[in-house]
Formats: C-alpha cells, sequence, structure tokens
C-alpha cells in the first residue's frame, strides 16, 4: 500500500467525520496519562502518546544516547508529530513510528498503523507546546499537579516498574525533570481550555472534560 511522505496511507479512505481531538498536558507524575487513557476508554477513542515520536538517536554511541534530556521537547520530532495529528485530525490513517527506548532508537523499518476514531485523545508533556499543534484541538486540557506530588508519584512508578533506586529518580528529577518542567511544560499552561486539579479523583477530572466537551456542543456518541 502506498503511503505519502507524512505516512499517511494514501489508499485508506477518511472517515465520513471529522474526529473531535483533545490535547491533555501536564508535568510528569501530574496524572495525563492516566487521565487520557480513561477518556479514551469513556469515549471509544484513541489514546495517541507522543512518546513514539522521539527522535532516532541511532547516530549516536549508546553512552552519549543515555545521557540526553529526554524532558526537552527538541527531543521530539515535532514536525512529523504535528503532520500525523492533522492526518488523524482529517479522519485518515497513519504510520506511526515505533520506538526503542531501551536503546533511544526507533525500530528500523517497521511502524504501527493507526487509524483515525471519532474521539483522539493526545496526550504528553508537549502537548500543548508546539505551536503547530494548538489549533488542532477541539478542547486543550492542562492537569495542574504540585510538584511534590508528581514527583511522589514518579518516585514510585520508577522504583516499582523500572527498578529504578530513590536516589537515582531523585538526582534525574532535580536535574532535568523539574527544570525542563519550569521551562517548558508548566508555561504551556496557558494554552489551554480547561485547566484541571491533578489532587482530584479521576472519575471527577473525567467529568469536568465531559461537561466541557458538552458546553462547547461537541458530540459524546461514544458516552
Amino acid at each position: 500500500m502506498s503511503e505519502t511522505e507524512n505516512g499517511t496511507s494514501a489508499q485508506t479512505p477518511r472517515l465520513p467525520f471529522p474526529p473531535v481531538v483533545l490535547g491533555i498536558a501536564g508535568c510528569s507524575g501530574s496524572g495525563k496519562t492516566t487521565l487520557a487513557s480513561e477518556l479514551a476508554r469513556t469515549l471509544g477513542g484513541i489514546h495517541f502518546h507522543l512518546d513514539n515520536y522521539y527522535r532516532d538517536l541511532a547516530h549516536m554511541p549508546l553512552a552519549d544516547r543515555k545521557v540526553q534530556n529526554f524532558d526537552d521537547p527538541s527531543l521530539i520530532e515535532s514536525p512529523l508529530l504535528a503532520s500525523h495529528v492533522a492526518a488523524l485530525a482529517r479522519g485518515e490513517t497513519i504510520e506511526r513510528p515505533l520506538y526503542d527506548f531501551s536503546t533511544h532508537t526507533r525500530v528500523p523499518d517497521r511502524t504501527e498503523r493507526v487509524t483515525a476514531g471519532a474521539f483522539l485523545v493526545v496526550e504528553g508533556l508537549f502537548a500543548l507546546y508546539y505551536p503547530e499543534l494548538l489549533p488542532l484541538y477541539n478542547l486543550r486540557v492542562y492537569i495542574d499537579t504540585p510538584d511534590e506530588l508528581c514527583f511522589e508519584r514518579r518516585l514510585k512508578r520508577d522504583i516499582e516498574q523500572r527498578g529504578r533506586t530513590p536516589e537515582s529518580v531523585r538526582q534525574q528529577y532535580e536535574a532535568t525533570v523539574r527544570p525542563s518542567s519550569l521551562a517548558f511544560v508548566r508555561p504551556s499552561a496557558v494554552h489551554a481550555d480547561l485547566q484541571v486539579d491533578g489532587t482530584g479523583a479521576l472519575d471527577w477530572k473525567v467529568e469536568r472534560v465531559l461537561t466541557e466537551l458538552r458546553r462547547r456542543g461537541l458530540p459524546l456518541e461514544a458516552e
């Protein structure tokens, strides 16, 4: 099957209606991934994470790749990301890159087909950072969570799921995660249509978003 330069399948028909596109941003540990996942489940939509679009660092020695600041938005290939979100917002199908986080490289010669649905939930640290993404959203959401809680959640996750030591998590958080949050993520909140308290219960946060979608007259047939 032929593809266009931006990875959109040229032979896949579009949806007969434009999807509703949500952008959800927040600091690491803010709860944005949990909220995006639950919204996608509730609405019967696609949870679209930005992490697949990290730049391929195969040209670097592995030791150099490991010390890159992955909390810096320049490490995301934003033009490709924006072209893919735009294609999905038109109801098209894309071929999304696959990223190997163990080597910080893209999986060569392989992609993942993503077909547009009625709802697209775009989520990531920089979902509200890149100017080219902002016009594509029907609703922009920022999860505002105190730094202390963000760190506690990240500490728990990295120890339990990634085998990290508490000291290594703390060092990384202080060296790159929090400075990048202050420089790039928190300022992007000015682009949000809705700010949600990250300390609240998940069902309350979901309802806040659904209420705002209804207020804007956006279709929620999947509810």
